[in-house]
């Protein structure tokens, strides 16, 4: 009925066009938003390769979330479009730009590695399409290149490593050796910890930066052992971080000293590291058993969809989706005023599975980071380290 209500025939079509050129105006009228048409959510992630596992946590989130809502978002059908990037920084223009251009999608939802990520979101800035990063932490992003188009819903490299520092300093450690792989993450993650575990009185003995992905630690573990500091600060992730955890015990050093890091170092891999890492303590903005009911009831809905245990990465999918699926609502579903949607997104504030949620001015998350305890396979709360902690957000110009 409303097709042939809106229909206009030929040759009413050309009445109007001629009154119009005799300098008539007329308004046409415009067909209400279709709700059965669905909302088109490009999705760069890996799923292939050293971070697939992380790719498909996210992934399995995402798409939960919007089981859980019945299949729509804001009365709209959600559609992902899903590409693997291989956590490959040269294939992120080509990807971001299939999925902008070539699918024309509503929003970009990406990546794992900074370096795509960087990639990614050059473009998107320039194409104005809503964007959220469900973990790449180049503090830049956030940073000086933020734009009122991109939100994060993990972290910031430097966040991470800030509250690390802070926590290891007010643990009573003064003197450290830092170990990290050397790039980005790494680097800013190390520049985030040493600015606060110095403001509160340690001291950084040695920095031991072995290149990215080099897993051969024997050299650093040996300096270790002469050095002899009160405690390690270590970031590694992924395979990088079991092998590390797996010579460090293997060395003799776990007990005589104490080795500390972000949550990277178990996060994802509890299953390898079982025998390594029993009571090793971290930082991250998540919990395992976090005591909430926002966290009790995503892990057991995971559970019971995947038959695997959640992680860091799947809750930062999880709360992906909860920021565009708030933003939609406050729209009417209408993806197309991409301005009121990117300032709908960036006013977000929710109960997620970490805790309270809501984005700083550059839109990054200020979140929560709690001392975990690595027991029996999992990530233990010990306690709410550093409440609210944003990032600083140099050099962004959003809130100014």
């Amino acid at each position: 009925m409303l097709k042939d209500q809106n229909r206009i025939s030929r040759r009413r079509l050309l009445a109007l066009a001629g009154a119009g050129a005799a300098g008539l105006a007329w308004r046409f009228p415009t067909p209400a938003l279709a709700q059965g048409t669905p909302i088109k959510v490009g999705v760069l992630l890996p799923y292939s390769g050293t971070y697939a596992q992380l790719g498909e946590a996210i992934t399995r989130a995402m798409e939960l979330y919007v089981k859980k809502q019945g299949g729509v978002l804001a009365g709209r059908p959600i559609t992902f479009i899903k590409l693997d990037d291989e956590s490959a920084p040269p294939k992120g223009p080509e990807l971001t730009t299939k999925l902008v251009e070539g699918e024309k999608v509503d929003v970009l939802i990406g990546t794992v590695h900074s370096g795509v990520a960087m990639a990614m979101s050059k473009i998107a800035r320039e194409a104005g399409v809503p964007t959220i990063i469900p973990n790449a932490g180049a503090d830049i992003l956030t940073r000086a290149q933020c734009a009122k188009n991109i939100f994060r819903s993990s972290f910031s490299n430097g966040q991470v490593g800030i509250a690390c520092g802070q926590v290891m300093a007010e643990a009573g450690i003064k003197r450290v050796v830092t170990a990290n792989w050397k790039y980005a993450a790494g680097e800013e993650t190390l520049a985030g910890f040493r600015s606060t575990f110095t403001k509160g009185g340690g001291q950084i003995l040695k920095e031991i930066a072995p290149p990215f992905p080099n897993v051969e630690f024997q050299s650093a573990l040996a300096e270790i052992g002469s050095i002899k500091p009160d405690a390690v600060f270590a970031f590694f992730a992924g395979g990088g971080a079991v092998k590390w955890l797996k010579d460090y015990a293997a060395a003799g050093l776990r007990k005589s000293i104490p080795l500390w890091g972000p949550g990277f170092l178990t996060d994802g891999v509890e299953s390898s590291i079982a025998g390594e890492a029993d009571g090793l303590f971290t930082v991250m903005h998540y919990a395992d058993d976090l005591d909430n009911a926002e966290n009790k009831a995503f892990r057991a809905a995971f559970e019971a969809e995947y038959k695997a245990a959640a992680d860091v990465y799947a809750v930062q999918g999880w709360d992906a989706a909860a920021l565009l699926d708030a933003g939609l609502k406050a729209v009417g579903g209408d993806a197309s005023k991409r301005d009121a949607l990117n300032a709908a997104i960036a006013r977000v504030t929710f109960n997620s599975p970490r805790g309270p949620f809501k984005l700083s001015a550059a839109h990054n998350p200020v979140q929560n980071f709690y001392l975990r305890e690595f027991k029996s396979g999992a990530n233990r709360f010990v306690r709410n380290a550093v409440p609210a902690l944003a990032d600083p957000g140099t050099g962004c110009r959003l809130g100014a």
